[in-house]
């Protein structure tokens, strides 16, 4: 994590817990490809209960106000904060129904990647080895990489296709119920 202080030693314990969570959000957005300070900015702004300004999350992120005015627009453009007003220095709120932004990076970014890996693993497939091949390329282990591939992408489509429920309450519903469906699965295959 990179950009920003520890921070200050009059800060409360909650808001230095905080922005612990901010931290660690932000590397896991990094992690995937992303700034942390993204992650850092949508996390100040989903946990604050009021809009805020973009001198208030540089203060609290302890971060210059550049960082956070391209950082916010950036975040405006995928969907993930908005302005509460339209006046030019009108504070900022977190859109919490982050998942058609997750599903339009999963779709653009990892999709991609796997239908790649699937089509050169289909050309790979349809093309006839030479006759006494060195190299030993086995069919059937292509054919293996292939539909664990395909595999791949149906529970990427899955996912990509899925609309999770508003509200903490009905997200924990549905988690329960989803998980139960894949434990069902699970054993009915283990029993096959």
């Amino acid at each position: 994590m990179t950009g920003h202080r520890p921070p200050p030693a009059d800060v409360d314990p909650l808001t230095r817990r905080v922005l612990k969570v901010c931290d660690g959000v932000g590397a896991f957005i990094e992690y995937w490809g992303f700034k942390a300070i993204h992650g850092r900015i949508w996390t100040m702004l989903a946990l604050k209960g009021v809009p805020a300004s973009q001198s208030d999350i540089a203060r609290t992120l302890q971060v210059s106000r550049s960082l956070v005015s391209t950082a916010v627009s950036e975040l405006v453009d995928y969907g993930l904060v908005r302005p509460v007003g339209d006046h030019r220095n009108a504070p900022y709120e977190a859109v919490l129904d982050v998942w058609p932004t997750i599903s339009d990076v999963l779709r653009e970014r990892e999709w991609m990647l796997l239908e790649g890996v699937r089509q050169s693993l289909e050309a790979a497939r349809d093309t006839p080895s030479a006759p006494g091949d060195p190299d030993g390329w086995d069919a059937d282990r292509v054919q293996l990489l292939l539909t664990m591939t395909e595999l791949a992408q149906a529970v990427l489509r899955l996912l990509i296709r899925l609309r999770l429920p508003r509200g903490a309450d009905r997200v924990s519903g549905w988690l329960t119920r989803a998980l139960g469906l894949a434990q069902k699965m699970g054993r009915s295959r283990l029993a096959s």
